[in-house]
């Protein structure tokens, strides 16, 4: 598959061949949805707490006696019938994590860009560069090669040069900046657009081919 290689004008510059192992992979919804609900799961941070009857405030003895009131037997205001009492079968801190192979994490990915790729929501630039990092630079880039769609911007590398697309881009609702590293199924199937260099190519190449 051939794409386009504009400049930061969204001028055509020239073409590049896509690699087939990595934007022509076969298309696997089940492992997509897989790795999603992970990466979702994996974010919780599983410290939500509920008192149990044994840990809420106030009790020590019975409301009244036992027999003789008409009313119900109580044993105590800590039961989880009375108002302020303790919970049942409500949240404890746990870990949600779980765990996923990194050949299907990488298989699911391939899914992804593929289905990215088939919906021309793949964009290569020859540079991605900035005089300055001011956001209104950076917007009417965007704007200019991908138009209004919510954009993912991948990056090869933390550089000097890299930082100014970044901080430029950090205050752009509709973008994102990525390391090619970090790139996941989430991300890529979350936005409209990716847009990255050719040399991020290479690194997703180098991880997924």
């Amino acid at each position: 598959m051939k794409v386009d290689v504009l400049n930061m004008q969204g001028e055509k510059v020239r073409q590049v061949e896509l690699p087939a192992a990595i934007f022509e992979a076969s298309i696997n919804v089940d492992l997509m949805h897989q790795a999603f609900i992970r990466q979702m799961a994996n974010a919780r941070l599983g410290t939500h707490d509920t008192k149990v009857r044994g840990e809420v405030a106030g009790g020590g003895r019975k409301p009244w006696k036992q027999k003789g009131t008409g009313r119900a037997r109580q044993g105590g205001t800590t039961a989880a019938q009375w108002v302020g009492g303790g919970r049942i079968h409500t949240p404890h801190p746990r870990k949600y994590t779980q765990r996923m192979p990194l050949k299907m994490r990488r298989a699911a990915l391939r899914s992804a860009l593929t289905v990215k790729a088939a919906e021309a929501g793949i964009i290569l630039v020859d540079e991605l560069m900035l005089p300055e990092p001011k956001t209104k630079l950076m917007a009417q880039a965007l704007n200019a090669i991908a138009g209004q769609a919510r954009t993912l911007v991948l990056l090869p590398e933390k550089t000097a040069a890299y930082d100014a697309i970044y901080r430029a881009t950090n205050n752009i609702e509709s973008a994102k900046v990525l390391m090619a590293g970090y790139l996941n199924v989430r991300d890529v199937l979350g936005y409209d657009k990716v847009i990255m260099p050719v040399s991020a190519l290479d690194v997703l190449t180098a991880t997924l081919a």
